[in-house]
């Protein structure tokens, strides 16, 4: 038999069989609304106002460093203008403007770093919350026989009857151990050591003759 018609042939037996195991099911479809979910479930809830808390402390606290130096700012403004013309201020007045900066400093560090805090203990939530999420949207479409769930936010309309997101709450809802509203601290950068090295005392010098 002649090898090229042999090798036409054999293509001929085998490409029914390819596009048959190529061939997909039809696509069951979920929808689920996870904002409503990370809003309404149970801890969700209850983490969200630990989170609110801490937002709220921070604003008391940035208050509360915030008036004194308002209020020595103002008076070292009065001071300053208060020199005749062409004077320096004096070492004391000096020495008070540089501990207005020092402290005024300190105080946007602290504050700054609060809000980084903050940011990365919601990040922490969305993080444990999405653990909890996942799993529950696998259980449910496997009970449905969905082979794909979509966010509703994704949908524009939908059949109430692809809606699972009561059921996902439902799991969702019984875990009731609650989130972990303090992140860890980050891990130090490639090449730092995580603390500082400490460095060995130093012998006293003996005194000169």
């Amino acid at each position: 038999m002649n090898s090229k018609y042999f090798g036409a042939a054999a293509a001929l037996v085998f490409l029914p069989s390819i596009a048959s195991a190529q061939a997909l099911a039809p696509a069951v479809v979920a929808v689920v609304d996870t904002d409503r979910i990370v809003r309404t479930c149970t801890v969700c809830v209850a983490a969200q106002t630990q989170l609110q808390a801490q937002v709220t402390q921070l604003q008391q606290r940035a208050q509360q460093l915030s008036t004194p130096l308002q209020t020595e700012e103002q008076a070292l403004r009065a001071a300053v203008a208060a020199l005749p013309q062409g004077t320096q201020p004096d070492a004391a007045l000096a020495a008070r403007v540089r501990t207005f900066q020092t402290s005024q400093q300190n105080a946007q560090t602290e504050i700054a770093s609060r809000q980084e805090q903050i940011q990365r203990n919601a990040g922490f939530v969305q993080q444990q919350v999405g653990q909890r999420v996942e799993p529950a949207i696998t259980a449910v479409m496997q009970q449905r026989g969905a082979t794909i769930a979509m966010a509703r936010a994704a949908t524009l309309a939908i059949n109430p009857s692809v809606e699972i997101t009561d059921a996902v709450l439902a799991i969702v809802n019984q875990n009731a151990a609650p989130l972990n509203v303090n992140a860890p601290a980050p891990a130090p950068a490639a090449g730092q050591p995580a603390t500082s090295p400490t460095r060995p005392a130093q012998r006293p010098r003996p005194q000169g003759r």
